[in-house]
């Protein structure tokens, strides 16, 4: 395979610096997802939750706003509603993640990670996260397009050639 031309470093000018803060991609995830309880959900929704009540109960999130964040990632289309009946109750919704949604675990993963590494007790979190076929430990990496691990150090901002504004929400 042929080797890559390195691309050449992102000059921070100033106006370069304005346009990447109006159109930051880091401020646009986090305008979606940023909040406490919307990564609180996502976290219960990729340990299996999926029901108003479960949410509330292991996020400990008021009513209140669980409502208003269920609707934020509905409206943003990172998860579903789908119907559900218990044997003699009323017809209810549960929550699915959508590809989006589940595009975003290994932003929680990493989260997650981080956590471990530098606020949990000397020996990590109270989850671990392992890969189902072989039981091997999972961590969330930069990897380059070969399947390359690189290490912070190593990487470096480009200008994206294609990239041309951020549409307007």
């Amino acid at each position: 395979m042929k080797a890559r031309k390195p691309e050449t470093a992102l000059p921070l000018t100033p106006e370069l610096r304005l346009q990447l803060v109006e159109d930051c991609s880091v401020a646009a995830a986090v305008a979606f997802i940023g909040d406490r309880w919307s990564l609180l959900l996502l976290r219960e929704l990729f340990q299996g939750v999926h029901r108003f009540d479960d949410f509330a109960r292991y996020t400990g999130c008021s009513s209140a706003v669980l409502a208003v964040r269920l609707k934020k990632l509905l409206d943003a289309g990172i998860i579903r509603r789908q119907g559900y009946r218990d044997e003699g109750a009323r017809p209810r919704h549960e929550y699915r993640l959508t590809r989006k949604g589940v595009d975003l675990l290994p932003v929680v993963v990493g989260l997650m990670q981080w956590g471990d590494r530098h606020l949990a007790a000397p020996h990590g979190g109270p989850v671990l996260l392992r890969d189902r076929r072989n039981g091997e430990r999972l961590r969330v990496a930069l990897v380059n397009e070969s399947g390359d691990i690189v290490e912070p150090r190593d990487s470096q901002p480009v200008r994206n050639p294609r990239f041309a504004g951020r549409a307007r929400r």
